[in-house]
């Protein structure tokens, strides 16, 4: 416990400065995360990173990242330039003799795409503006916290034994309604641009696929057999640990257009 208290007070000290700041500071630390999560990724696999397919899984990845602005002006889509590096690495399969296969090559496509677009919306999250960064870390941290303590004091009902023995329905419906009373509290004492029955809808969804996020890293996880994504956060596993709850609810929150 102690080091995980350390640890989130060290990643917090460094964190938070660099997203209020914004700027090209955001951009670099949201690459550096966004690369590791991949990487942690793509060893669950057991394949390498540092070689030809990590190389263009890794290109892909950034290039999903570029924000628009950076290509407005440039002959080539995202889309365009994404559909040659993966035309590239299933061309690979041939080169190795499939040696690295089919199989393979979604896999680290599948991976660039989820680990690239739930941090593509937290720069775009960001450029909004800070309250809506800060809107999904609190109702994150509250569906959570409920869902933690509510499940440990009054859950039975096992939600989905099979993926994370832990989580009980109780816990879920606990930490969506902390969620709201979060997300509430939030929107009366901040410029949030949204009524309140609209925050209240928006944030039960977010407070649901954020727990689905987290459902899905514990799938992966479990099928690969690992504890933790990675070990860069001691006490708290990877970065996919901390993010996987972020990387679903950050792109529904965009779709919602709540700050067009």
């Amino acid at each position: 416990m102690k080091q995980r208290i350390i640890t989130a007070v060290v990643a917090a000290a460094l964190f938070l400065p660099i997203v209020f700041y914004g700027g090209l500071q955001f951009l670099l630390l949201t690459y550096a995360m966004a690369s590791v999560g991949l990487y942690e990724l793509i060893r669950m696999k057991k394949l390498n990173i540092f070689s030809p397919y990590g190389f263009l899984a890794t290109l892909i990845l950034w290039v999903i990242l570029l924000p628009n602005e950076i290509l407005a002006d440039f002959y080539y889509s995202k889309m365009e330039i994404s559909i040659v590096l993966i035309l590239l690495l299933l061309t690979y399969t041939v080169i190795t003799k499939n040696r690295f296969d089919f199989e393979d090559a979604a896999f680290s496509i599948l991976s660039a795409i989820y680990v690239g677009i739930g941090f593509y919306f937290l720069l775009e999250t960001r450029q909004a503006g800070l309250v809506y960064i800060f809107y999904s870390l609190f109702i994150i941290w509250a569906t959570d916290s409920g869902a933690y303590f509510v499940g440990k004091a009054i859950g039975k009902k096992k939600l989905w034994p099979e993926i994370s023995p832990n989580k009980t329905v109780e816990g879920s419906i606990g930490g969506i309604v902390c969620a709201v009373i979060v997300a509430i509290l939030f929107g009366l004492f901040s410029e949030f641009n949204a009524t309140i029955v609209t925050l209240i809808g928006m944030t039960i969804v977010l407070s649901i696929f954020g727990q689905i996020g987290d459902l899905v890293q514990s799938a992966y996880k479990r099928h690969f057999n690992v504890k933790d994504s990675g070990n860069i956060l001691p006490g708290h596993g990877g970065i996919l640990d901390r993010f996987d709850s972020l990387l679903f609810v950050l792109p529904l929150l965009n779709l919602f257009h709540i700050w067009q």
